[in-house]
């Protein structure tokens, strides 16, 4: 798994077991951070062309089967049933029809040796839906205790039961933005959030953000770096504020968007990055009274691949891994594609 905010590859060697409920183990995890050749050319994903970005993908490709292979061989795993590959998004426009995951080549499959389940978004935007989110369904077969599940990612994302169905959708911009400015000033990430803590918030510029149109849509919605590009860092850059300015007016953003997306006295699962800049959770729980429940590292950490994992189990078995009533596609399905490892 590899998300939008560039943290790096997150691999997790996990065990799932069925018995009216799901129920899983997580035995290994290992994040692999980028380099700078990837952590440019991942910037970069969205102005190459389609030849470009096909090489980039081939790259890209072996790349991440040599990272999974030094997982295999670090912690000398046996047995493996599937690898449940995200892959990187490299575009992401659903309402066009197109979402494009590199990474998820069969060329995979090849060079492992192993079985592999991945590109799970692309049949769900050809069946109208966003592609996006897809981590929903994990939320309600593994983490039903919760009334919402929200992930403070490259993105925050929210997912919730409603009326027996399971809704979802992609709050705001988090990491994406937070990284970027906190990287402006020498630093990977603004630790506890205490550059952000520093500035001031400039409340035109908060308006501003606040008043986006993609707040006032509907669910289902999903946001992609394209979208923050184009509407959220032009209106940052255009009111030449200080880097620490910057931290505090998006912080106050986040807090925003995401309180006004729980009932009060409701119990959250909070995971994710993002969850580590506690100044940033303590402004979310300013704005709103709810019980915050932060779990383990390791579910905070590999939640996303741990519910990837999972979409793959259920692809293998032809279980539906992707709710239409959170993408809004068509129909309810089994998403992603098979690939076959051939001696």
């Amino acid at each position: 798994m590899s998300g939008t905010s560039l943290d790096g590859i997150d691999l997790a060697y996990i065990s799932f077991d069925f018995d009216k409920s799901w129920k899983f183990s997580i035995h290994y995890t290992d994040t692999i951070s980028y380099d700078n050749y990837w952590n440019e050319k991942l910037l970069k994903l969205v102005s190459l062309n389609q030849h470009e970005l096909q090489r980039t993908d081939l790259a890209y490709t072996s790349y991440i089967s040599k990272v999974i292979n030094q997982f295999i061989y670090k912690y000398q795993i046996k047995v493996i049933d599937a690898i449940c590959s995200h892959g990187h998004t490299a575009l992401h426009q659903p309402d066009i029809g197109l979402t494009y995951q590199i990474g998820n080549l069969p060329k995979l499959a090849q060079l492992l040796k192993q079985q592999i389940v991945c590109d799970f978004r692309v049949q769900d935007v050809e069946l109208g839906g966003q592609g996006a989110p897809l981590v929903p369904i994990g939320d309600r077969l593994l983490f039903s205790d919760y009334d919402y599940c929200i992930n403070l990612g490259g993105f925050a994302n929210v997912s919730f039961e409603n009326n027996n169905e399971r809704l979802a959708y992609d709050i705001c911009p988090v990491n994406i933005v937070m990284n970027y400015y906190a990287n402006q000033l020498g630093f990977d990430y603004d630790e506890d959030g205490n550059i952000a803590k520093s500035g001031h918030i400039n409340f035109e510029v908060l308006d501003k953000l606040n008043a986006l149109e993609f707040y006032k849509l509907d669910s289902p919605k999903s946001l992609g770096l394209e979208w923050v590009e184009n509407y959220i860092f032009p209106i940052l850059e255009v009111a030449k504020l200080s880097n620490e300015d910057s931290l505090r007016t998006f912080t106050e953003h986040i807090a925003i968007q995401v309180s006004s997306s729980i009932k009060p006295n409701s119990k959250v699962l909070f995971t994710g990055g993002g969850v580590y800049n506690t100044f940033l959770t303590d402004r979310i729980k300013g704005l709103n009274s709810f019980d915050l429940i932060i779990p383990s590292d390791e579910i905070i950490q590999y939640k996303e691949a741990l519910i990837f994992g999972l979409l793959g189990v259920l692809k293998l078995r032809n279980d539906i891994n992707c709710l239409s009533s959170v993408t809004g596609a068509s129909h309810d399905h089994s998403s992603g594609k098979i690939f076959t490892y051939n001696t």
